[in-house]
């Protein structure tokens, strides 16, 4: 019996379809990229600038971090279930008089607490032991604070959230024209509940 020869594949194409799957990959796979945590560096110190303006004690909301994960709100221990409404409850105070007189916040007007929310400022101070971990869930409970006070007021002006705004507004696919109509009611909302978020230099687990 005759013995048959294998049949030949015809591999001349081969190139130009691994080209056109790879043109198909680069397409259409998404890169995703790390958005981090926007925070706003301090200018680099100059003997000719002044010098910083008086905080107030009363302006200022201390939250620290110690290298157990503890969290400490004004030196007593708290949850981290209970920091958000503390910094909500700090940030609306609205104790001010005056010049410094807040008509749309909410809080219970305490006379040892914030003055207005243009004046507060919450400092973060963490431990050179504390985890990435609890740094991160502390860090997103305070912007939290934040922005659920943005949507109040943002609701209340313009019936629409601030955050969701602020999503349209960095969304890509967003036109130039619908960003220049929200950049302002975003730019109102911010000057009302400014993020005043200081860290300092974390302490040493010593």
């Amino acid at each position: 019996m005759a013995k048959r020869d294998a049949p030949e594949v015809n591999a001349g194409s081969m190139a130009d379809i691994a080209f056109l799957l790879l043109i198909f990959f680069l397409v259409t796979t998404t890169i995703e990229t790390d958005s981090g945590i926007s925070r706003k560096l301090p200018p680099k110190l100059d003997d000719n600038q002044p010098p910083p303006p008086v905080i107030k004690e009363r302006n200022l909301f201390v939250v620290s971090v110690n290298a157990n994960d503890d969290l400490l709100v004004e030196d007593e221990t708290m949850d981290l279930k209970d920091l958000r409404a503390a910094a909500v409850k700090f940030l609306d105070n609205g104790a001010g008089t005056g010049d410094e007189a807040c008509n749309y916040c909410q809080g219970s007007k305490d006379e040892s607490s914030s003055v207005n929310p243009t004046k507060a400022i919450i400092s973060l101070v963490n431990n050179r032991g504390t985890s990435y971990k609890r740094y991160i869930s502390v860090q997103n409970e305070l912007v939290a604070a934040y922005n659920e006070l943005r949507d109040r007021e943002s609701m209340k002006v313009y019936n629409m959230a601030f955050t969701e705004m602020e999503s349209i507004y960095n969304d890509p696919g967003t036109s130039e024209k619908d960003k220049d109509n929200l950049r302002p009611r975003l730019e109102r909302i911010r000057e009302m509940y400014p993020e005043k978020l200081s860290e300092a230099e974390p302490k040493s687990s010593n």
